[in-house]
């Protein structure tokens, strides 16, 4: 089977909307058969997701958010600085947000956030040798709540409830692999140690 056959190339693009955290661009594209149209493409940054382990709980953030109008209960991560490593992301973004250091941080895995639409990926880490500073960093607009729950209760109470959040489903998948595979970090031409 010729995959060739199978790609589209952007011939036009243009910026349909700018917001704070993504772009939406049009595109028109042909593919190799003659066939064109028009589709969206959001172009936004990088962002990790750090799966923090301490004493048998998985560390967690309880945040407002806007798309579904509630609080849900989730891993912590953000959203990586224009030219920031992964890892450097992972480990501020877990600072930041629960006042945790991490002495030993493992990347899990790097998937496409949605690749239909998305142009952006994002990054699994497992935190561990947690030492709490006891100092959040918040963002000016940052309302959060951190706090613990044991990592049996987060897999059994998944898609319940306040922990429906799409990107812990992929992250406990990584987890389960490294977990029972015990391998070594995955992500694509990139090691953490």
């Amino acid at each position: 089977m010729a995959y060739e056959s199978l790609i589209w190339k952007t011939t036009e693009q243009k910026r349909l909307l700018h917001t704070p955290v993504f772009d939406v661009y049009s595109q028109h594209e042909s593919a190799a058969n003659g066939l064109e149209g028009d589709y969206v493409g959001i172009h936004a940054p990088d962002w990790v997701v750090v799966m923090a382990v301490h004493d048998g709980n998985f560390v967690l953030v309880r945040q407002w958010r806007h798309g579904e109008d509630r609080i849900t209960l989730e891993f912590p991560g953000g959203v990586a600085d224009e030219g920031e490593d992964p890892v450097r992301t992972a480990l501020r973004e877990l600072e930041e947000e629960t006042g945790y250091r991490a002495g030993k941080i493992t990347c899990l895995g790097r998937v496409s956030a949605n690749p239909a639409l998305f142009k952006n990926h994002f990054s699994v880490f497992l935190a561990e040798e947690l030492v709490q500073t006891g100092c959040q960093h918040l963002d000016a607009d940052e309302l959060l709540k951190y706090e613990e729950l044991p990592v049996e209760e987060v897999i059994r109470r998944f898609g319940d409830g306040e922990l429906t959040h799409a990107y812990m489903g992929t992250a406990l998948a990584f987890y389960f692999r490294y977990k029972r595979f015990l391998s070594h970090p995955v992500c694509p031409g990139q090691l953490y140690g």
